[in-house]
């Protein structure tokens, strides 16, 4: 009978790059000083992972998804908005509609608003006291609203309701058309009664919002210190509440979480994975990496395959700091050496591809390898997006680097008829 081993993945978020001209075309992964995971790819397998569809850019939501087990077709479904209000906490109800939102710096305008900063600086100081005064609103028509703080300046705005439909437009226009300011939100088809009436009341949120917090003594406060006033609200992937099912779940294996990003804790939260958080696990560089690699020690004692998310290098990307990526690759694979181990299936990879040139995600395959006691070995010796061009993994999608660890660990059989839902 075959020996089942236990995994770690390790998803570090944004992982894959285009070339820097600072750095001589390479990426900030190729050009960071990473020998534990250059060890890993010389005794494993590497591959490029396309986490949906080769070349097509993906979210954290729908990238971490896939690596849980998502299958794709319910990928397609996931929206932003309901994983987060899992992550933080809130109890979903049916036919509640949740909005993923940005704290943000807002000027009115003749035209409506525009965007002074998307993120209010991510100064995340009175946010959650910002949330709490303005309570539950009547938005008139049976409608209520309310707004809950995630993580940093990220908030999840929960319309409660009859005839609510999820089938809206963004209000935010993302960082690329910010100069355009805040769009309005409207029905995606003007036939959609529910949905114009959804897309009426984000509109009178965001009105309300802005009123009541531009005069707020909390953000006066914000000013006197030197911060941006968190003074509004932008909007985006609007979802209702769905029951997902991972192929973790479906194989009966033991998960745990350990991540300090509400969005990657409400997917597990979603799937019934463990989850481990602390006030110390960030979503930025300033994470605790130590005490990551600690709880994952203890996490691996009790759990069949953990994920071990790290989301500062996506953040660096973002802010169009390649320096600070390749910086925090370099301490990611300096924290991890405690990981390796000869008896372990270890799998690293992405979300989905980071470009720090432009600060946008790109549909560039992910890097990953795979190392596990008896796997087998190619012809990859450094861990980068060139060097795992011609691994032994080749090019996979998310959903077969997941099953492939899954394999390395024993845990598969042959496929079934019970299996057919998972791969149609």
């Amino acid at each position: 009978m075959a020996i089942s081993y236990q995994g770690l993945i390790i998803i570090i978020d944004g992982l894959g790059d285009r070339g820097i001209p600072g750095f001589g075309g390479q990426t900030p992964l190729e050009a960071a000083d990473t020998p534990n995971m250059d060890r890993l790819a010389d005794a494993g397998q590497c591959g490029l992972i396309d986490p949906l569809h080769s070349g097509m850019p993906v979210g954290t939501h729908t990238g971490i998804g896939l690596l849980f087990g998502l299958p794709k077709r319910q990928a397609l479904k996931l929206a932003r908005g309901p994983v987060e209000a899992s992550g933080i906490g809130i109890s979903h109800k049916e036919h509640n509609i949740y909005i993923r939102c940005n704290f943000a710096t807002l000027e009115k305008t003749n035209e409506g608003y525009a965007i002074i900063d998307r993120r209010a600086g991510r100064v995340d100081e009175g946010f959650a006291k910002l949330a709490s005064e303005l309570g539950s609103i009547d938005l008139g028509e049976g409608i209520q609203a309310s707004l809950h703080p995630a993580t940093q300046h990220r908030a999840v705005l929960q319309l409660s309701g009859d005839q609510l439909s999820h089938r809206i437009s963004n209000t935010d226009p993302g960082n690329k058309y910010r100069t355009q300011g805040v769009r309005r939100c409207d029905a995606l088809s003007a036939d959609d009664t529910a949905a114009v009436r959804t897309a009426d009341a984000v509109n009178r949120v965001t009105d309300h919002v802005y009123d009541l917090f531009s005069t707020h003594p909390i953000n006066q406060l914000r000013i006197e210190k030197g911060y941006l006033p968190a003074n509004g609200i932008i909007c985006r992937s609007p979802g209702e509440w769905l029951n997902f099912r991972s192929l973790i779940q479906h194989f009966k294996i033991n998960a745990a979480v350990i991540s300090g990003e509400q969005t990657v804790l409400g997917l597990g939260k979603l799937f019934g994975f463990t989850l481990f958080r602390d006030p110390c696990f960030t979503a930025l560089p300033d994470t605790d990496l130590q005490k990551k690699i600690e709880t994952t020690q203890a996490a691996l004692q009790s759990h069949d395959l953990v994920f071990l998310h790290i989301k500062g290098p996506d953040i660096c990307s973002h802010d169009q700091d390649p320096a600070a990526k390749r910086l925090m690759l370099s301490k990611i694979d300096d924290a991890i050496a405690p990981l390796m181990s000869e008896s372990l299936v270890i799998g690293i990879t992405g979300d989905h591809s980071t470009d720090s040139n432009t600060g946008r995600h790109t549909g560039d395959p992910v890097p990953g390898l795979i190392y596990g006691p008896q796997c087998r070995v190619d012809a990859s010796h450094a861990f980068g997006e060139a060097s795992c061009v011609s691994g032994g993994l080749s090019r996979i999608d998310s959903t077969g680097f997941l099953l492939t660890m899954l394999d390395h660990m024993n845990r598969l059989e042959n496929l079934r008829m019970e299996d057919r839902d998972f791969f149609l």
